[in-house]
């Protein structure tokens, strides 16, 4: 294994043990058993290297996402049921990735003190939507703008249950819930009655 990706594995120990925030050079030289000149070197700053690792560690997450969506669509479940289950897998991951999860809250944190950060994370975000747009398309049959908006509209909801998961998990939505939410705006959106508010 060459330096850079001893520096990945040893930042993705380090994001799980102590966070982002708490993660120093060389705490990532320990772990990974390099040097510090060979994180500026591969990644430019030990804030690169920590979002390069965190976004490999999800990008490790979204394959699995990928793998369960593709053992639930031929279930012959309705489209609904089938966000709903998807939506109940990834809350019960919670658990086992709160490290992961955490890290993230803190990346964003960090990201309002660095343009560089926050232009790592705004790439991922758009090859997340990409990816959805691609791998939805096997399943709705769409690849148009609505299904991108449908991706962001899914990070928002997925971005925000984290941050009600980790506060308060006996509170924070179920799957059940949030379809019940999803189908409780759809009957204000298209009620009859539904009225401007003055």
């Amino acid at each position: 294994m060459g330096h850079r990706e001893a520096l990945l594995v040893g930042a993705k120990k380090c994001l799980f043990e102590r966070g982002y925030a708490r993660t120093t050079a060389r705490d990532i030289v320990a772990a990974s058993g390099t040097n510090l000149a060979s994180i500026g070197y591969h990644f430019g700053s030990k804030e690169a290297l920590l979002t390069a690792a965190l976004i490999d560690a999800y990008g490790e997450w979204d394959d699995e996402l990928v793998r369960v969506a593709q053992e639930i669509a031929p279930t012959g479940a309705t489209g609904l049921e089938q966000i709903e289950a998807l939506w109940a897998w990834m809350i019960d991951a919670f658990d086992r990735l709160r490290p992961l999860m955490v890290a993230n809250i803190e990346a964003f944190a960090q990201a309002q003190h660095s343009e560089e950060l926050r232009e790592l994370l705004a790439s991922y975000y758009q090859r997340m939507r990409e990816r959805y747009v691609a791998e939805s398309g096997k399943f709705i049959g769409s690849s148009d703008l609505s299904t991108q908006a449908i991706a962001s509209f899914h990070i928002a909801l997925f971005d925000g249950v984290i941050l009600q998961w980790l506060i308060d998990p006996e509170n924070a939505p179920s799957a059940r819930d949030l379809i019940g939410a999803l189908h409780a705006l759809v009957e204000i959106a298209n009620s009859s009655e539904n009225k401007p508010v003055n």
